[in-house]
């Protein structure tokens, strides 16, 4: 989870083990595009699984969220990709995270490298790939027991009974439940606030879909192969009492994922978010995360994150995007989405990014190659290099989803910064109030941004 020790931030990090019988379900009517799914209850199953929480050391400074992660299983093994995002804004604002083993992989192992795609080469799957809980410990796990991912839906659903009903947070009162979830736990938790949410007690309180595709994970679960029982563009319904929203990157939107064919309007319960120049995942997700505990000088953090083309070791063909916009947006999101689930006004409407009317999976870029539209911040109104989220040529397995960095040449530099490194970060101070303003990065969060891009800017 990190590179720090999070004694050192004030939190307490503790190991829960869940046993119980979950129901899995089957659809009882047709998968209709618009998230209306009838299901019911088609079998049961024993299990045992892990969950993982991290919470303020001292009760006083618990402020009533708990961030419910569905912990992302991709490469085999629990990745707590949204915490990654976003846990610098969980442990300022004194809120509790707890990540669910929710799927059988980061249980029992298997990776979706395995049936989907193109095969990493042997040393990227070694960077990515690490083992599944049993196979990492077989002592301390070896009685975990996964019936399958058509259970998974119901196993998230004990886990925030669990965390309402004092069995993880002990006597912490649990004010507000946000769940989250990145990338596949994302396309899971479509799939969970369309067709499982609806038939069990309330549980959470709102949901954070963060770079889900264009389609829904089957109800027996998605391991890799294109297959889900509703179509592609599958939205999300929004008769349910809580809110959701959605944060789409470039990568999510018309790059692989092919997220664009799921967009959907605004309403009073739904929000779709979408950031201009980031990929599904940067150089502060694949590095600079891990080391941020709130406390790096903005020249360490601009040292984490420059352009780089082996982020954990794997080689691509450019740079991979070094723009941290993600992180920031991200965070926003949260706090947003926590106000909202506590009755507070909605997040602001996001700026779509601009596609090609004739091709609606292609964006509209400018000269320089950055995209049109969307959430923007001072990495792309104020460009140092073209950010982008969309699979660079030559790129191959994981590394489809990393964007590119495109660093702009001394010329090029002086042309758009005349005074220097002075003229350019009194622009992206601007750019970054501009966006504050709006709602789409926090006002605490402008200053550090201004020095990071400072710090990064070419010598």
């Amino acid at each position: 989870m990190t590179g720090f020790d999070l004694g050192q931030v004030g939190y307490t990090l503790e190991e829960f083990f869940l046993e119980s019988t979950a129901t899995r379900f089957e659809l009882s009517g047709p998968a209709r595009a618009d998230g209306y799914w009838p299901v019911t209850p088609a079998g049961q199953a024993p299990f045992a699984t892990r969950l993982v929480a991290c919470r303020p050391s001292d009760p006083a400074a618990f402020t009533g969220t708990v961030i419910l992660e569905w912990l992302n299983v991709s490469a085999g093994f629990d990745a707590p990709a949204h915490w990654m995002l976003t846990h610098r804004q969980v442990v300022r604002a004194g809120w509790a995270w707890v990540g669910v083993s929710a799927q059988r992989a980061g249980v029992e192992g298997g990776s979706i490298f395995d049936t989907a795609g193109e095969e990493p080469d042997q040393g990227s799957r070694q960077a990515m790939v690490m083992p599944a809980l049993k196979q990492s410990d077989p002592g301390r796990y070896g009685a975990l027991r996964h019936p399958g991912d058509a259970f998974c839906f119901d196993i998230f659903s004990q886990a925030a009974r669990a965390v309402r009903g004092g069995g993880v947070l002990g006597p912490l009162p649990v004010e507000c439940l946000l769940a989250a979830g990145q990338s596949q736990s994302a396309i899971h938790l479509v799939t969970y606030v369309n067709a499982v949410a609806p038939t069990a007690e309330p549980a959470c309180d709102g949901y954070l879909i963060g770079s889900r595709t264009g389609f829904a994970a089957p109800l027996a679960g998605w391991d890799g192969r294109i297959r889900h029982e509703g179509p592609d563009g599958t939205r999300v319904r929004t008769d349910g009492r809580a809110p959701v929203l959605t944060v789409q990157t470039e990568s999510d939107v018309t790059g692989v994922l092919a997220g664009v064919t799921a967009r959907q309007p605004d309403s009073d319960r739904f929000r779709w978010w979408e950031i201009a120049g980031a990929a599904h995942a940067d150089t502060y997700v694949l590095g600079a995360g891990f080391s941020d505990s709130g406390d790096l000088p903005p020249a360490e953090l601009a040292r984490l994150m420059a352009p780089t083309d082996k982020p954990l070791g794997l080689s691509n063909p450019v740079a991979v995007n070094s723009g941290p916009q993600h992180h920031y947006v991200a965070q926003a999101a949260l706090a947003h989405l926590d106000r909202w689930a506590r009755g507070g006004p909605p997040p602001p409407s996001s700026p779509r990014l601009e596609t090609d009317p004739d091709d609606h999976m292609r964006l509209v870029t400018d000269d320089a190659g950055i995209a049109r539209g969307g959430i923007r911040t001072g990495w792309v109104d104020v460009p140092v290099a073209a950010l982008s989220g969309l699979t660079p040529p030559g790129a191959t397995g994981i590394g489809i989803l990393f964007g590119s960095t495109c660093v702009f040449g001394a010329a090029e530099l002086a042309r758009r910064y005349p005074g220097g490194l002075a003229e350019y970060a009194a622009a992206f101070r601007e750019a970054t109030a501009r966006a504050a303003a709006a709602g789409f990065v926090l006002e605490q969060d402008v200053d550090e941004m201004v020095a990071v891009a400072a710090a990064a800017y070419p010598a």
